[in-house]
């Protein structure tokens, strides 16, 4: 996977405001970040899902998708969804109650006009990126950290 956004993913954002657009560009360049500086993850696909630009882990199975995108077509406020049957919210929910916004089991949620928490943000797009890994006990097995991939 390479920096350079596919056609698909600049289509679904191509009526979004300039702000609202250049934090999703953000938010997809620490996906891609986050993970590369984790071989266990394994190279991503990019794709989308319910017109939603979306991450998969399809070579190694070692996350879940993780789709990012404006909030309930807000032009104020974006987010990343996890899979709804991940206790991954919750998670992060218990790390970042007074750091993050949540929406239900299945999205962190962000302000256009605030900067990005990047560190927070980073460890929760690891933990959906690895999260099959320790679901399996994979990740013991695992020479890398899959939650914090750096010494």
């Amino acid at each position: 996977m390479t920096d350079e956004i596919p056609q698909h993913t600049l289509a679904a954002w191509k009526d979004f405001p300039d702000a609202l657009a250049e934090r999703l560009i953000a938010l997809r360049q620490l996906v891609l970040e986050v993970a590369g500086d984790n071989p266990a993850i394994g190279p991503l696909e990019e794709t989308l899902k319910w017109g939603e630009p979306a991450f998969l882990t399809s070579a190694t199975g070692a996350g879940t998708t993780i789709r990012i995108n404006r909030h309930k077509k807000r032009d104020d406020k974006y987010a990343f969804y996890v899979h709804c049957q991940t206790d991954l919210v919750e998670r992060y929910r218990q790390l970042y109650r007074d750091r993050l916004n949540f929406d239900g089991n299945r999205a962190v949620v962000l302000d256009v006009k605030d900067e990005l928490p990047v560190e927070a943000i980073r460890h929760c797009l690891a933990m959906a990126l690895t999260y099959h890994l320790r679901d399996s006990g994979q990740a013991a097995r695992s020479r890398a950290d899959p939650v914090n991939p750096r010494p």
